[in-house]
Protein backbone atom coordinates (compact mmCIF):
# COMPACT_ATOMS: atom_id res chain seq x y z
CA UNK A 1 0.00 0.00 0.00
CA UNK A 2 1.09 3.56 -0.77
CA UNK A 3 1.66 6.69 1.71
CA UNK A 4 -1.93 7.55 0.73
CA UNK A 5 -3.95 4.28 0.80
CA UNK A 6 -2.59 4.06 4.85
CA UNK A 7 -3.84 7.50 5.30
CA UNK A 8 0.03 9.28 5.43
CA UNK A 9 -0.26 12.68 4.26
CA UNK A 10 2.27 14.84 6.32
CA UNK A 11 5.52 14.30 4.77
CA UNK A 12 8.27 12.64 7.22
CA UNK A 13 10.65 15.35 8.72
CA UNK A 14 14.19 15.17 7.70
CA UNK A 15 16.95 13.74 9.33
CA UNK A 16 19.80 16.40 8.82
CA UNK A 17 19.24 19.30 7.59
CA UNK A 18 20.27 20.93 3.92
CA UNK A 19 23.08 22.91 5.81
CA UNK A 20 24.40 19.88 7.48
CA UNK A 21 24.70 17.37 4.59
CA UNK A 22 26.30 20.07 2.32
CA UNK A 23 28.83 20.41 5.01
CA UNK A 24 29.72 16.41 5.66
CA UNK A 25 29.45 16.53 1.97
CA UNK A 26 31.87 19.27 1.37
CA UNK A 27 34.19 17.84 4.54
CA UNK A 28 34.24 14.65 2.47
CA UNK A 29 35.09 16.09 -1.03
CA UNK A 30 37.80 18.03 0.92
CA UNK A 31 39.63 14.77 2.80
CA UNK A 32 39.15 12.78 -0.65
CA UNK A 33 40.86 15.39 -2.92
CA UNK A 34 43.93 15.75 0.04
CA UNK A 35 44.11 12.26 -0.01
CA UNK A 36 44.35 11.58 -3.31
CA UNK A 37 47.00 14.73 -4.20
CA UNK A 38 49.38 13.19 -0.94
CA UNK A 39 48.88 9.15 -2.75
CA UNK A 40 50.52 11.51 -5.81
CA UNK A 41 53.35 13.06 -4.00
CA UNK A 42 53.35 11.09 -0.95
CA UNK A 43 57.12 9.53 -2.47
CA UNK A 44 58.43 12.83 -3.43
CA UNK A 45 57.60 14.44 -0.24
CA UNK A 46 60.09 12.10 2.11
CA UNK A 47 62.74 13.91 3.59
CA UNK A 48 65.07 11.36 2.92
CA UNK A 49 66.41 11.43 6.51
CA UNK A 50 67.03 8.28 6.48
CA UNK A 51 70.81 7.34 7.68
CA UNK A 52 71.72 7.08 4.28
CA UNK A 53 75.10 8.06 2.61
CA UNK A 54 73.23 11.05 0.21
CA UNK A 55 72.43 14.90 -0.07
CA UNK A 56 69.21 14.39 2.28
CA UNK A 57 70.60 12.55 5.03
CA UNK A 58 71.99 14.45 8.66
CA UNK A 59 73.47 11.50 9.59
CA UNK A 60 77.76 11.37 9.73
CA UNK A 61 78.28 9.55 6.21
CA UNK A 62 75.15 11.71 4.48
CA UNK A 63 76.03 15.23 3.02
CA UNK A 64 73.40 17.22 4.11
CA UNK A 65 75.94 19.96 5.36
CA UNK A 66 77.69 20.40 2.34
CA UNK A 67 74.11 21.00 0.70
CA UNK A 68 73.25 23.55 3.28
CA UNK A 69 76.45 24.99 3.45
CA UNK A 70 76.29 25.91 -0.17
CA UNK A 71 72.83 27.58 0.14
CA UNK A 72 74.13 30.27 2.77
CA UNK A 73 77.11 30.90 0.75
CA UNK A 74 75.11 31.36 -2.32
CA UNK A 75 75.85 28.61 -4.78
CA UNK A 76 71.84 27.75 -5.38
CA UNK A 77 72.04 23.42 -4.80
CA UNK A 78 69.79 21.54 -6.43
CA UNK A 79 69.19 17.98 -4.93
CA UNK A 80 67.69 16.06 -7.94
CA UNK A 81 64.52 13.83 -7.30
CA UNK A 82 64.58 13.29 -11.32
CA UNK A 83 66.65 12.95 -14.23
CA UNK A 84 65.21 16.10 -15.79
CA UNK A 85 68.17 18.26 -14.82
CA UNK A 86 71.03 16.12 -15.44
CA UNK A 87 71.77 17.61 -19.04
CA UNK A 88 72.36 21.03 -17.01
CA UNK A 89 75.86 22.27 -17.12
CA UNK A 90 76.39 22.62 -13.80
CA UNK A 91 78.25 20.35 -11.60
CA UNK A 92 76.85 17.07 -10.76
CA UNK A 93 77.85 15.52 -7.81
CA UNK A 94 76.93 11.63 -7.18
CA UNK A 95 76.82 9.34 -3.96
CA UNK A 96 76.33 5.80 -4.59
CA UNK A 97 75.89 4.08 -1.44
CA UNK A 98 77.54 0.70 -3.07
CA UNK A 99 79.34 -0.78 -5.93
CA UNK A 100 76.42 -2.14 -6.99
CA UNK A 101 74.06 0.90 -7.86
CA UNK A 102 74.44 1.55 -11.59
CA UNK A 103 75.55 4.97 -12.28
CA UNK A 104 75.70 3.74 -16.35
CA UNK A 105 72.07 5.73 -16.96
CA UNK A 106 73.17 9.42 -15.21
CA UNK A 107 76.60 9.25 -16.04
CA UNK A 108 75.76 9.00 -20.16
CA UNK A 109 72.91 11.55 -19.69
CA UNK A 110 75.79 13.96 -18.43
CA UNK A 111 77.82 13.60 -21.55
CA UNK A 112 80.34 16.30 -21.45
CA UNK A 113 78.98 18.00 -18.46
CA UNK A 114 81.20 18.32 -14.81
CA UNK A 115 80.31 14.88 -12.58
CA UNK A 116 82.10 14.52 -8.86
CA UNK A 117 82.12 10.52 -7.77
CA UNK A 118 81.81 10.34 -4.35
CA UNK A 119 83.16 6.87 -3.46
CA UNK A 120 81.78 5.01 -0.49
CA UNK A 121 84.13 4.17 2.39
CA UNK A 122 82.20 3.32 5.71
CA UNK A 123 80.08 0.08 6.42
CA UNK A 124 76.95 1.89 8.39
CA UNK A 125 74.09 0.35 10.25
CA UNK A 126 71.34 2.43 11.72
CA UNK A 127 71.17 3.78 15.10
CA UNK A 128 68.35 2.79 17.16
CA UNK A 129 67.94 5.35 19.36
CA UNK A 130 67.91 8.20 16.61
CA UNK A 131 66.11 6.81 13.08
CA UNK A 132 68.57 9.85 11.55
CA UNK A 133 71.83 8.70 12.68
CA UNK A 134 74.02 5.88 11.74
CA UNK A 135 76.10 3.48 14.10
CA UNK A 136 79.98 3.16 12.22
CA UNK A 137 80.48 -1.26 11.71
CA UNK A 138 84.04 -0.23 10.00
CA UNK A 139 85.29 0.14 6.38
CA UNK A 140 83.20 -1.07 3.11
CA UNK A 141 85.09 -4.38 1.93
CA UNK A 142 87.59 -2.58 -1.03
CA UNK A 143 84.93 -3.79 -4.04
CA UNK A 144 82.41 -2.00 -2.90
CA UNK A 145 84.17 1.65 -3.65
CA UNK A 146 86.65 -0.32 -6.68
CA UNK A 147 83.18 -1.28 -8.10
CA UNK A 148 81.09 1.98 -8.71
CA UNK A 149 82.96 2.75 -12.07
CA UNK A 150 83.27 -0.62 -13.44
CA UNK A 151 83.68 -2.02 -15.78
CA UNK A 152 84.78 1.30 -17.80
CA UNK A 153 87.34 2.32 -15.44
CA UNK A 154 88.81 0.17 -12.82
CA UNK A 155 90.00 1.46 -9.90
CA UNK A 156 91.92 -0.12 -7.16
CA UNK A 157 91.23 1.36 -3.43
CA UNK A 158 93.85 1.64 -0.84
CA UNK A 159 93.55 3.08 3.19
CA UNK A 160 96.18 4.55 4.45
CA UNK A 161 96.57 5.82 8.12
CA UNK A 162 98.24 9.59 8.52
CA UNK A 163 98.67 12.45 10.78
CA UNK A 164 96.26 14.44 9.34
CA UNK A 165 98.69 16.41 7.24
CA UNK A 166 97.62 18.89 4.72
CA UNK A 167 96.58 16.91 1.28
CA UNK A 168 98.40 18.80 -2.02
CA UNK A 169 96.43 20.46 -4.46
CA UNK A 170 97.70 21.51 -7.80
CA UNK A 171 99.05 25.22 -7.96
CA UNK A 172 96.01 26.40 -10.22
CA UNK A 173 93.44 25.65 -7.42
CA UNK A 174 91.78 28.38 -4.88
CA UNK A 175 93.72 28.89 -2.35
CA UNK A 176 91.17 27.83 0.26
CA UNK A 177 91.47 24.34 -1.09
CA UNK A 178 93.39 22.89 1.22
CA UNK A 179 92.37 20.00 3.17
CA UNK A 180 93.67 18.33 5.70
CA UNK A 181 93.70 14.76 5.31
CA UNK A 182 91.59 12.06 7.51
CA UNK A 183 92.69 9.88 9.94
CA UNK A 184 92.02 6.80 7.76
CA UNK A 185 92.60 8.31 4.15
CA UNK A 186 90.95 6.40 1.34
CA UNK A 187 92.91 7.01 -2.09
CA UNK A 188 92.75 5.26 -5.57
CA UNK A 189 94.82 4.21 -8.02
CA UNK A 190 94.37 3.21 -12.02
CA UNK A 191 94.67 3.59 -15.09
CA UNK A 192 93.41 7.11 -16.49
CA UNK A 193 93.69 8.46 -13.63
CA UNK A 194 94.96 12.58 -13.90
CA UNK A 195 95.66 13.39 -9.97
CA UNK A 196 94.04 16.41 -8.79
CA UNK A 197 94.32 16.10 -5.69
CA UNK A 198 97.03 13.99 -3.59
CA UNK A 199 98.60 13.28 -0.07
CA UNK A 200 101.90 14.09 0.60
CA UNK A 201 102.96 10.37 -0.65
CA UNK A 202 101.57 10.99 -4.30
CA UNK A 203 98.51 9.33 -3.78
CA UNK A 204 95.39 9.73 -5.49
CA UNK A 205 92.55 11.62 -3.40
CA UNK A 206 90.33 13.34 -6.11
CA UNK A 207 91.50 12.50 -10.11
CA UNK A 208 89.81 13.92 -13.68
CA UNK A 209 89.77 10.36 -15.02
CA UNK A 210 90.65 9.97 -19.20
CA UNK A 211 90.37 13.72 -19.65
CA UNK A 212 86.60 13.93 -19.21
CA UNK A 213 84.80 16.31 -16.83
CA UNK A 214 84.27 13.06 -14.49
CA UNK A 215 86.61 13.67 -11.31
CA UNK A 216 86.44 10.50 -8.43
CA UNK A 217 86.35 11.89 -4.62
CA UNK A 218 88.08 8.60 -3.34
CA UNK A 219 87.66 9.55 0.54
CA UNK A 220 83.84 10.43 1.38
CA UNK A 221 85.48 12.68 4.76
CA UNK A 222 86.67 15.40 2.33
CA UNK A 223 82.68 16.00 1.99
CA UNK A 224 80.41 14.06 4.31
CA UNK A 225 78.42 15.41 7.08
CA UNK A 226 81.64 14.22 9.59
CA UNK A 227 84.54 15.96 7.76
CA UNK A 228 82.02 19.52 7.90
CA UNK A 229 82.96 19.47 11.61
CA UNK A 230 85.91 21.28 10.44
CA UNK A 231 85.18 24.84 9.13
CA UNK A 232 88.94 24.19 7.64
CA UNK A 233 87.16 21.42 5.83
CA UNK A 234 84.11 22.83 4.54
CA UNK A 235 85.86 25.89 3.37
CA UNK A 236 88.14 23.68 1.57
CA UNK A 237 85.12 21.37 0.56
CA UNK A 238 82.81 24.43 -1.05
CA UNK A 239 86.33 25.53 -3.14
CA UNK A 240 86.63 22.52 -4.47
CA UNK A 241 82.98 22.13 -5.92
CA UNK A 242 83.52 25.79 -7.33
CA UNK A 243 86.52 24.44 -8.48
CA UNK A 244 85.52 21.31 -10.25
CA UNK A 245 82.44 23.40 -11.52
CA UNK A 246 81.47 24.62 -15.22
CA UNK A 247 82.58 28.56 -15.83
CA UNK A 248 79.38 30.45 -15.40
CA UNK A 249 77.77 27.74 -14.15
CA UNK A 250 74.98 29.06 -11.71
CA UNK A 251 74.48 25.83 -9.65
CA UNK A 252 75.17 22.81 -8.16
CA UNK A 253 73.35 19.72 -8.48
CA UNK A 254 73.24 16.71 -5.95
CA UNK A 255 71.62 13.48 -7.48
CA UNK A 256 69.60 11.28 -4.85
CA UNK A 257 68.03 8.78 -7.40
CA UNK A 258 70.83 6.73 -7.49
CA UNK A 259 69.96 6.20 -3.51
CA UNK A 260 66.32 5.25 -4.20
CA UNK A 261 64.84 8.99 -3.55
CA UNK A 262 63.67 9.64 -7.08
CA UNK A 263 60.38 11.21 -8.07
CA UNK A 264 57.83 8.55 -8.31
CA UNK A 265 56.09 8.17 -11.89
CA UNK A 266 51.91 7.35 -11.71
CA UNK A 267 48.74 8.22 -13.76
CA UNK A 268 47.49 9.98 -10.57
CA UNK A 269 50.42 12.17 -10.53
CA UNK A 270 50.31 12.75 -14.13
CA UNK A 271 46.39 14.06 -13.64
CA UNK A 272 47.59 16.51 -11.57
CA UNK A 273 50.56 17.74 -13.46
CA UNK A 274 50.37 20.51 -16.64
CA UNK A 275 49.22 19.63 -18.90
CA UNK A 276 46.47 17.66 -18.24
CA UNK A 277 45.93 19.27 -14.72
CA UNK A 278 43.80 21.27 -16.79
CA UNK A 279 41.72 18.61 -18.22
CA UNK A 280 41.42 17.25 -14.39
CA UNK A 281 40.11 20.71 -13.75
CA UNK A 282 37.56 20.55 -15.86
CA UNK A 283 36.33 17.48 -14.62
CA UNK A 284 36.05 18.19 -11.34
CA UNK A 285 34.42 21.54 -12.21
CA UNK A 286 31.97 19.18 -14.53
CA UNK A 287 31.30 17.39 -11.60
CA UNK A 288 30.63 20.32 -8.60
CA UNK A 289 27.99 21.73 -11.43
CA UNK A 290 26.11 18.16 -11.67
CA UNK A 291 26.13 18.12 -7.49
CA UNK A 292 25.13 21.56 -7.52
CA UNK A 293 22.11 21.32 -10.04
CA UNK A 294 21.07 18.04 -7.64
CA UNK A 295 20.52 19.80 -4.78
CA UNK A 296 17.66 21.82 -6.53
CA UNK A 297 14.18 20.38 -7.73
CA UNK A 298 13.08 20.76 -11.02
CA UNK A 299 8.76 21.65 -11.61
CA UNK A 300 6.22 20.12 -8.84
CA UNK A 301 6.69 17.16 -6.57
CA UNK A 302 5.27 14.06 -7.65
CA UNK A 303 2.37 12.92 -5.72
CA UNK A 304 2.58 9.49 -4.78
CA UNK A 305 0.69 6.76 -6.71
CA UNK A 306 -1.86 4.15 -4.77
CA UNK A 307 -1.06 0.92 -4.38
CA UNK A 308 -4.94 0.17 -6.06
CA UNK A 309 -5.98 3.28 -8.12
CA UNK A 310 -9.75 4.21 -8.88
CA UNK A 311 -11.12 4.81 -11.93
CA UNK A 312 -12.50 3.17 -15.17
CA UNK A 313 -9.04 3.09 -16.61
CA UNK A 314 -7.74 0.89 -13.17
CA UNK A 315 -10.53 -1.68 -13.52
CA UNK A 316 -9.92 -1.51 -17.75
CA UNK A 317 -6.07 -1.94 -16.66
CA UNK A 318 -6.52 -4.42 -14.20
CA UNK A 319 -8.84 -6.89 -16.84
CA UNK A 320 -6.49 -6.48 -19.13
CA UNK A 321 -3.50 -7.41 -16.95
CA UNK A 322 -5.32 -10.54 -16.45
CA UNK A 323 -6.23 -11.61 -19.50
CA UNK A 324 -2.58 -11.25 -20.46
CA UNK A 325 -1.61 -13.20 -17.45
CA UNK A 326 -3.84 -16.04 -18.41
CA UNK A 327 -2.78 -16.08 -22.08
CA UNK A 328 -6.46 -15.29 -23.55
CA UNK A 329 -5.52 -12.54 -25.42
CA UNK A 330 -6.09 -14.18 -28.69
CA UNK A 331 -9.79 -15.42 -28.13
CA UNK A 332 -11.32 -12.14 -27.82
CA UNK A 333 -11.75 -11.50 -31.27
CA UNK A 334 -15.52 -12.56 -31.43
CA UNK A 335 -16.72 -10.35 -28.40
CA UNK A 336 -15.14 -7.59 -29.58
CA UNK A 337 -16.86 -8.32 -32.99
CA UNK A 338 -19.98 -8.35 -30.61
CA UNK A 339 -18.95 -5.29 -29.17
CA UNK A 340 -18.49 -3.32 -32.65
CA UNK A 341 -21.84 -4.71 -33.90
CA UNK A 342 -23.75 -3.41 -30.76
CA UNK A 343 -22.27 -0.05 -31.43
CA UNK A 344 -22.75 0.11 -35.17
CA UNK A 345 -26.40 -0.89 -34.43
CA UNK A 346 -26.97 2.03 -31.64
CA UNK A 347 -25.16 4.45 -34.37
CA UNK A 348 -27.58 3.73 -36.94
CA UNK A 349 -30.43 3.46 -34.44
CA UNK A 350 -31.67 -0.08 -35.65
CA UNK A 351 -34.60 -1.41 -33.98
CA UNK A 352 -33.95 -3.17 -30.62
CA UNK A 353 -35.80 -6.47 -32.00
CA UNK A 354 -33.72 -7.58 -34.78
CA UNK A 355 -31.56 -10.61 -33.64
CA UNK A 356 -27.96 -10.54 -34.07
CA UNK A 357 -27.77 -12.19 -37.31
CA UNK A 358 -30.26 -9.71 -38.88
CA UNK A 359 -28.36 -6.63 -37.52
CA UNK A 360 -25.29 -8.36 -39.18
CA UNK A 361 -26.66 -8.71 -42.64
CA UNK A 362 -28.26 -5.45 -42.50
CA UNK A 363 -24.70 -3.69 -41.53
CA UNK A 364 -23.41 -5.95 -44.66
CA UNK A 365 -25.58 -4.15 -46.69
CA UNK A 366 -23.69 -1.00 -46.14
CA UNK A 367 -21.21 1.06 -48.36
CA UNK A 368 -18.51 0.40 -47.22
CA UNK A 369 -14.78 -1.08 -48.28
CA UNK A 370 -15.09 -4.19 -46.13
CA UNK A 371 -18.49 -6.63 -45.28
CA UNK A 372 -19.06 -6.62 -41.36
CA UNK A 373 -19.16 -10.57 -41.40
CA UNK A 374 -16.38 -11.23 -43.04
CA UNK A 375 -14.55 -8.98 -40.57
CA UNK A 376 -16.29 -10.89 -37.90
CA UNK A 377 -15.44 -14.22 -38.85
CA UNK A 378 -11.69 -13.18 -38.96
CA UNK A 379 -11.96 -11.29 -35.68
CA UNK A 380 -13.20 -14.64 -34.50
CA UNK A 381 -10.99 -17.13 -35.76
CA UNK A 382 -7.97 -15.13 -34.35
CA UNK A 383 -6.07 -17.08 -32.28
CA UNK A 384 -2.96 -16.05 -31.86
CA UNK A 385 -2.07 -12.02 -30.37
CA UNK A 386 -0.77 -10.68 -33.56
CA UNK A 387 -3.70 -12.02 -35.93
CA UNK A 388 -6.32 -10.87 -33.09
CA UNK A 389 -4.90 -6.89 -33.04
CA UNK A 390 -5.03 -7.13 -36.71
CA UNK A 391 -8.73 -7.88 -36.48
CA UNK A 392 -9.66 -5.61 -34.09
CA UNK A 393 -8.24 -2.79 -36.11
CA UNK A 394 -10.19 -3.52 -38.99
CA UNK A 395 -13.46 -4.00 -37.21
CA UNK A 396 -12.29 -0.33 -35.74
CA UNK A 397 -11.50 1.24 -38.85
CA UNK A 398 -15.14 -0.35 -40.58
CA UNK A 399 -16.85 1.57 -37.19
CA UNK A 400 -15.25 4.94 -38.78
CA UNK A 401 -16.15 4.32 -41.73
CA UNK A 402 -20.08 4.11 -40.93
CA UNK A 403 -20.01 7.22 -38.44
CA UNK A 404 -21.95 9.83 -39.84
Amino acid sequence: MSEVAMGVTAPPEDSFKRRTVLLITAVGVLAFLVMLVLGAYAPDLRSGDDGGSHALSNSATGFRAIVELAELTGRNPQVLRSGDLLRDYSLLVVTPGSGTDDLGPILERRGPYATLVVLPKWAAVDDPEEPSWVRIQGLTPDFQPEGVLAPAHELQVTRVRTASEPLVAPGYAPKAMQFNAPELLQTVSGEGLTPVLTDQAGRIVLAEIDGTPLYVLADPDLLNNHGMRSATQARAALAMLDFLNETGAEAILFDVTINGLGASRSPLKLALSPPFVAVTAAIALAMALAGIQALHRFGAPRPPRRALPYGKAALLDNTAALVKRAGREGHLGSHFAAAVRGQAATLLRLPSGLTPAEVAARLDRLPTTRRFTELAKQASAARQREEMVQASRALHRWLEEIRP
